[in-house]
């Protein structure tokens, strides 16, 4: 056989020993046109198969059917190693196991890399969907340049000025919120009668920023190419979720108003306590919108990534976690409890104690008096500082190479946009330098 420019001899005592192989079925088969179907080309005179595959690998696939074992290089590419054997006919069940656990750790590995790339790459490029904006019968065109204008900052002057309007606009919406919630601004005005209430003030900043959100939001879903993959983007639901509770705490105020109108407060006591309920948590859900700014910062989509990534060795964390609090506030609750004026009266009011400790805060508010207690609340910190140096290097370094990653896919992205922005201005540029050239040069003058 002549694989890939280089001739092998084999044996047909070899070949029949795995007739299941190519090479296998092309000893045993009996029809010429068999044989043919199973090779590239033939050459009668010198009876040699001819095989345009990758001889590196066959020289691996022709050792196995030397000695009946298959070995593996460590250069070689897993998939392309993969590819060839399944084109051979070879099963990698035929490698020793030192091999193979060596083989599978690296397939693994590959395929877990070639997957963050691809979602790594999906999240520094806004989706393009070229077809999905021809093919749309309502104002394609219009649609694609402000889909470009809101999601990509730097394919235009407008829409980088969109992007810097959003942030500031974060910005000022979380501090509003800040400022509201301080008891001097809210009792400014009754400090003197020349002092100006501020209530106001932070009340129409807030549904300015509310109706620039709105506005935001409402364009990106106009404009969208595809509503369902909108729909399940983790950042449109971070916009929908800043501007949803204003509107809904506006919708209970106004039920609750027309109750009290119609004269129903007495018998609806309990359900405006709800509602209260309901506008606190509403209110508290504003600051959520600090979140936005993942859209325009690398840092933090990074680390939602590194999250989104490692959710195991967070979940296994959060789980010892809960392990060691539970242990430890048994054990100093069973030998501080009979202590006059303890603060360890059950084992869940030990949990706050148990929960400061193992994450080596130690506010010392509540403390174990007895020898025994402070032995125990040793074992806990050590414990603590044990359990949460482990999972902190592993997130650090995936973070670092998540983010590094991310801000060179968001770097190409960047300069394609900015190529194909400034692209027809270069040609622009240059044909009017050729045509200035053209017309300086001297024409000959008549004799």
């Amino acid at each position: 056989v002549n694989v890939g420019g280089h001739s092998y001899r084999l044996d047909y005592c070899e070949l029949v020993g795995y007739p299941k192989t190519r090479l296998g079925r092309l000893a045993t088969s009996t029809s010429r046109s068999r044989q043919l179907s199973l090779c590239d080309d033939y050459e009668a005179e010198t009876d040699e198969y001819f095989f345009d595959r990758d001889p590196a690998v066959f020289q691996l696939v022709y050792n196995f059917y030397v000695s009946g074992v298959l070995l593996v290089l460590d250069g070689l590419c897993p998939r392309c190693f993969l590819e060839e054997l399944g084109y051979w006919g070879v099963r990698l069940k035929y490698t020793p196991r030192c091999c193979r656990i060596c083989f599978e750790e690296r397939r693994d590995e590959l395929s877990e890399q070639l997957k963050i790339q691809r979602e790594l790459r999906a999240q520094a490029q806004a989706e393009e969907a070229e077809e999905l904006f021809r093919d749309m019968r309502f104002y394609g065109p219009q649609r694609r340049r402000l889909w470009n204008l809101m999601e990509k900052p730097f394919s235009s002057v407008a829409a980088k000025a969109i992007g810097v309007a959003s942030s500031l606009f974060v910005l000022i919406s979380v501090v509003a919120l800040a400022l509201n919630t301080v008891e001097e601004a809210q009792h400014h005005a009754e400090e003197g009668a020349d002092s100006p209430d501020l209530r106001p003030i932070l009340e129409h900043v807030e549904m300015l920023c509310i109706g620039f959100f709105t506005l935001e939001y409402l364009l990106r879903l106009a404009s969208t190419p595809d509503l369902r993959r909108f729909t399940r983007s983790a950042l449109n639901l971070v916009d929908l979720v800043a501007i949803l509770p204003l509107y809904l705490q506006l919708l209970l105020e106004s039920i609750t108003g027309e109750d009290q109108q119609h004269g129903q407060t007495a018998g609806r006591v309990g359900s405006v306590g709800k509602v209260g309920q309901v506008l606190r948590i509403m209110r508290l859900m504003r600051i959520f919108r600090i979140l936005k700014l993942a859209r325009h910062s690398t840092g933090l989509r990074a680390f939602g990534f590194t999250l989104r990534q490692c959710y195991q060795q967070v979940g296994c964390l959060m789980l010892f976690i809960t392990m060691g609090i539970f242990a430890f506030s048994a054990a100093v609750y069973s030998v501080e409890h009979d202590v006059p004026g303890t603060n360890f009266t059950s084992i869940p009011h030990a949990w706050w104690w148990a929960a400061v400790s193992i994450s080596t805060v130690g506010y010392g508010d509540v403390y174990p008096e007895t020898h025994l207690g402070r032995l125990f609340a040793f074992l806990c910190i050590a414990f603590g500082i044990i359990l949460n140096g482990m999972p902190i290097s592993i997130l650090y370094n995936k973070f670092s190479d998540y983010y590094s990653k991310l801000k060179a896919y968001e770097y190409t992205a960047i300069r394609r946009e900015r190529g194909k922005v400034n692209f027809m201005q270069r040609a622009r540029k240059k044909m009017a330098e050729c045509l200035a050239g053209s017309n300086s040069q001297p024409t000959p003058q008549q004799e």
